[in-house]
């Protein structure tokens, strides 16, 4: 017996939501590679094993910032580079190494994607302030970042292939059940 309406398991590469979270699942992936790239078992205290951003990334996160900062244009970012990030440049290793992690794991498992895709907004437009003089092509590429987590985040892009749609069907009245400016 033949039903004429779809399966609820059966993937149509025809519907934008699914090639919506293609997209969301990809960049998500460039944003987790952080686990391996910024992030070790570190011990807290001297001896509480933790993950954080591992010491090779706390060591070289300061010669890149300083390399950012030296031909940087923007002289209220240059400033914020040299006077603040490098400063605390333990503190922002870890903020970025988490940051890129969380908004990762956010976007791969569609789990609170609008957040993830507000932190992912956030940390594309600092790199790229940070970076865009180095090179077009650097340039390009938070251009590209940029608009893609304006477009997760309008779309809705949890909905699809990820925890964000089990969160609505359970609890319909949460938040990430609204419509946005609705």
């Amino acid at each position: 017996m033949t039903s004429s309406s779809p399966s609820p398991t059966r993937v149509d590469m025809a519907n934008p939501s699914q090639w919506l979270a293609v997209l969301r699942i990809v960049v998500g992936i460039w944003f987790v590679k952080a686990l391996w790239s910024k992030m070790a078992f570190v011990l807290l205290g001297g001896f509480f094993p933790f993950i954080g951003a591992s010491p090779r990334w706390v060591a070289t996160m300061p010669d890149l910032v300083t390399k950012q900062a030296a031909q940087n244009p923007l002289l209220w970012y240059k400033g914020f580079l040299e006077q603040t990030v490098l400063t605390h440049s333990a503190l922002f290793a870890q903020f970025t190494a988490w940051g890129e992690v969380l908004v990762g794991l956010s976007l791969v498992l569609g789990c609170l994607a609008g957040l993830g895709a507000l932190g992912g907004l956030w940390l594309s437009v600092n790199y790229g302030l940070a970076s865009a003089h180095m090179s077009s092509a650097a340039l390009g590429f938070h251009y590209m970042l940029v608009i893609c987590m304006v477009v997760l985040f309008f779309a809705r892009s949890g909905r699809a292939w990820g925890l964000d749609a089990w969160i609505v069907w359970r609890w319909p009245g949460s938040l990430l059940a609204r419509r946005p400016f609705s």
